[in-house]
């Protein structure tokens, strides 16, 4: 499910969403490295200034999501989307995948506009990645049976590294993943049908990406045990 044997060409096929949003990663990237003094301008209109979201400035909200700060915060998200974001483009579909995908990304920059100080700045894609998280962790709870055991016990895994490393990592917006991680979660109950079946060896295949599988595991009070003791740990943190 999270494993990707594609070529270049057969994944552009496949995942089209995916593949245009990482080159608009790598496209406004590559733009705002270049010696513009009008492109740099251009970046300081559409981070994630707190100050201008309250000055009217709402595009704010959104365009933090297709920008990055450096060449690694750049990696490392593309990295994500490759690995995370294919197999839940084919379970939705284009238009319910860039819902979730945006809507986790607006629901994070919300919550960073509320919660963060004024003078508080950001960019990046986490957020929305969150999100995808999000909905896989609804799947896991809520929808048992469309997801096997081994791809629950991997999303569970990755949920708690990525809270890990959220909280114990400098320069990262703790709010946003949190609440794009939640607003993924809520999305997935509008977009995700009930009996749908579902099986990550349809990922390469055009033709069909629903089959069912056997599932067994009920890891739903460990989940938000982990959830709880991190996202309180975090906060001492924060506030120490």
């Amino acid at each position: 499910m999270f494993t990707r044997s594609e070529n270049f060409r057969t994944f552009l096929h496949l995942y089209p969403v995916v593949s245009i949003l990482i080159g608009i990663h790598i496209l406004f990237w590559f733009l705002f490295q270049l010696p513009i003094p009008q492109l740099k301008i251009l970046l300081g209109l559409l981070d994630g200034y707190n100050a201008g979201v309250a000055n009217g400035e709402y595009w704010r909200l959104i365009t933090p999501v297709f920008l990055h700060i450096g060449f690694g915060h750049l990696f490392f998200n593309s990295i994500s989307l490759i690995l995370f974001a294919p197999a839940l483009e084919r379970m939705l579909g284009k238009t319910k995948f860039m819902i979730v995908y945006i809507g986790s990304g607006l629901v994070a920059n919300i919550a960073t506009y509320i919660i963060e100080p004024l003078q508080y700045s950001h960019i990046g894609a986490s957020g929305a990645i969150f999100g995808i998280l999000g909905v896989y962790l609804f799947i896991v709870v809520f929808r048992k049976g469309q997801i096997d055991q081994a791809n629950s016990q991997i999303i569970i895994s990755i949920l708690v590294i990525g809270l890990v490393m959220t909280f114990f990592n400098t320069n990262i917006n703790v709010v946003a993943h949190i609440f794009g991680m939640i607003g993924g979660f809520l999305f997935a109950p509008f977009v995700i049908k009930k009996r749908a079946q579902f099986s990550h060896q349809s990922f390469y295949s055009a033709s069909t990406n629903r089959s069912k599988f056997t599932f067994h595991f009920r890891p739903k009070h460990i989940i938000w045990i982990c959830f709880i003791i991190l996202i309180l740990l975090g906060f001492i943190f924060r506030l120490s």
